[in-house]
């Protein structure tokens, strides 16, 4: 694949998703399947893309792997309108619950945060609750929406951000981004959430494991979270002291625009991924 890109996308196709995440359920990691794409705006082909989650999802579950599936909600009838995309997710976790697999709904630019929050909350109200939530610790506003989600014991995956925003929406320099992710950390970590750790920052990292310490929260009361093919010895550490680590699995033919409009958008995910190109 271009650009040496077959290290962090695990090909085009659903089958070379699944031999990846057979690789991982060998090593004791769990995995989740996310289809590459993002702002279908027309109806049709959203019925295609929520049909083709379903197909992913019934895949994994015949092959009995350690494995769900991350969507985002703009694949799936967000760019049409709200209700057509509550509907569509609320039909893909009445599968979820079928198959006994949790759900994780992705995070994507700010002004699309309102209306994200607003569904996940209508999904946990309706009584769907194996769906986890994805929060940038990089936006402003992230810690009042966690505030506002703990009443509700919700899953959340803990991330630090991909996407170009103005300043004045996200904070601009890393420390403050790190430093809002250990206040996120702080705030959840606990009986009041479970708190899906997705970073691959050792700082991070050992702040959870001493905060899960502290707190006597058990190993079921969180888990980490990572990239594919980005630590993967940290993966296979963190496995095998007892953890869950779940790693997320992006594939699909959409996988070269993806990928080149997220380096594009901030310079700070071409050096991530450079500097993770050289390391294990």
């Amino acid at each position: 694949m271009r650009l040496g890109a077959s290290r962090f996308v695990a090909g085009e196709t659903l089958d070379t998703a699944v031999a990846a995440i057979r690789r991982l359920n060998e090593k004791g990691l769990a995995a989740s399947a996310t289809l590459l794409g993002e702002y279908v705006s027309d109806e049709s082909q959203v019925e295609q893309v929520v049909a083709e989650h379903e197909a992913i999802m019934r895949r994994l579950a015949r092959e009995r792997l350690d494995a769900n599936i991350g969507f985002k909600l703009t694949n799936v009838g967000l760019s049409i309108g709200e209700a057509l995309a509550l509907k569509n997710a609320d039909r893909l976790a009445r599968l979820g619950e079928e198959l006994s697999m949790r759900l994780r709904i992705d995070m994507e630019e700010s002004f699309t945060v309102d209306p994200t929050l607003r569904i996940y909350r209508a999904l946990l109200l309706g009584g769907r609750q194996d769906i986890e939530i994805a929060l940038q610790s990089y936006l402003r506003r992230t810690e009042a929406d966690l505030r506002a989600l703990l009443p509700l014991h919700p899953k959340v995956r803990l991330v630090k951000g991909a996407y170009l925003e103005p300043p004045e929406v996200a904070f601009p320099d890393k420390q403050d981004v790190d430093t809002a992710y250990l206040r996120l950390l702080e705030l959840s970590l606990g009986p009041k959430a479970y708190v899906c750790v997705a970073t691959h920052d050792d700082r991070m990292i050992e702040r959870a494991l001493a905060l899960a310490r502290e707190r006597a929260v058990p190993l079921t009361g969180f888990e980490f979270q990572m990239l594919y093919g980005i630590r993967s010895s940290r993966q296979v550490e963190l496995a095998r002291a007892g953890h869950r680590v779940l790693i997320s699995v992006p594939f699909g033919p959409e996988w070269y625009p993806y990928l080149m409009r997220r380096l594009a958008e901030r310079p700070a995910n071409l050096l991530f991924f450079i500097a993770n190109y050289f390391r294990r």
